[in-house]
């Protein structure tokens, strides 16, 4: 990743809001994020599937997005993209849907698949015509298989695929630190929606990117 002088462009941010979202605050807190530091994009990634409660939470962060010029995508749900006004899809099950969540959404929509640690799946999402691929965790976690998307994928990707890769999972400083060259984005949730001050946090983990 290089500019047009051949300096390394910073990776940019990709927010990913909590499973779960208080409605009477959330939306503030992620404007006051959005004021203090660039985003590129923003994951609505709810664990419910209640269609109201996904559709008032979309409405409100649709807005705050949209103020500050930034895309709303939404985990999962295909079917709610058009009919919420989102920007996009991010899918979580590698290549398989990605062809025919381009087919749903056309062109200009924003399609981008969650590949694990797997190298193949990348490349098949990224041949469907995902706009992004997004590998992780980058360290362990306590959720998920052990499985860890080691810092030579990245290196592999950036160096001979053109699709953008979101880094997510498991950051700290260090990580970010030693994959800031080898990334387009850093997705971010969990690492910074605990603290009190999230933006703060934000800088603080973003610090050596």
């Amino acid at each position: 990743m290089a500019d047009e002088t051949g300096a390394p462009e910073a990776p940019q941010i990709y927010l990913i809001t909590p499973p779960t979202l208080e409605l009477s605050s959330f939306p503030k807190r992620l404007s006051e994020v959005m004021e203090a530091v660039d985003v590129a994009c923003i994951r609505l990634a709810l664990a419910s599937s209640d269609e109201q409660e996904i559709a008032r939470a979309a409405d409100a962060l649709r807005e705050v997005a949209h103020a500050h010029d930034v895309a709303l995508v939404i985990e999962a749900h295909l079917n709610m993209v058009e009919r919420l006004g989102l920007d996009g899809v991010h899918l979580t099950d590698g290549a398989r849907s990605v062809r025919n969540a381009r087919k749903a959404l056309g062109e200009d929509a924003i399609v981008g698949s969650f590949c694990g640690a797997s190298r193949h799946e990348g490349m098949s999402a990224g041949e469907a015509g995902a706009d992004y691929v997004s590998f992780g965790p980058v360290s362990m976690t306590s959720l998920g298989d052990g499985t860890v998307a080691e810092d030579e994928l990245f290196g592999w990707w950036s160096e001979m695929i053109e699709v953008p890769v979101v880094a997510e999972g498991g950051l700290s400083a260090g990580r970010v630190t030693a994959l800031a060259g080898v990334t387009d984005f850093f997705g971010i949730g969990p690492e910074i929606w605990g603290e009190d001050d999230a933006a703060a946090a934000l800088k603080s983990l973003m610090a050596g990117a």
